[in-house]
């Protein structure tokens, strides 16, 4: 599976996440996964609703349409995200880069 794939409307993205950031942004590609920086520590589920909030703003979509599919305690995470209205622009330059290959 790719970092970035589509299951008709719904996009699922494979994570890395980096808690305790100095900013939330998206990084880039590490692997097969997108590395997101994130400000909140990974306690309590701090870190995930974190994510949450901060995928729902990138993607104009409401917290209710992001579901964390896999990696509840881990770094590595499976996020869906239902009928994305917009694309980040770090993300739509990955999309392109993997159609080119």
């Amino acid at each position: 599976m790719s970092a970035l794939s589509y299951r008709g409307a719904d996009l699922l993205l494979q994570l890395y996440v980096q808690p305790k950031a100095s900013r939330d942004q998206i990084i880039g590609l590490h692997g097969d996964e997108i590395k997101l920086a994130i400000t909140a520590p990974p306690i309590d589920g701090k870190a995930n609703a974190h994510i949450q909030k901060l995928l729902a703003k990138l993607f104009g979509v409401s917290k209710s349409q992001i579901e964390l599919v896999k990696g509840e305690l881990g770094r590595h995470k499976l996020v869906l995200i239902k009928a994305p209205f917009q694309l980040p622009p770090e993300l739509t330059t990955l999309t392109v880069k993997e159609h080119q290959l």
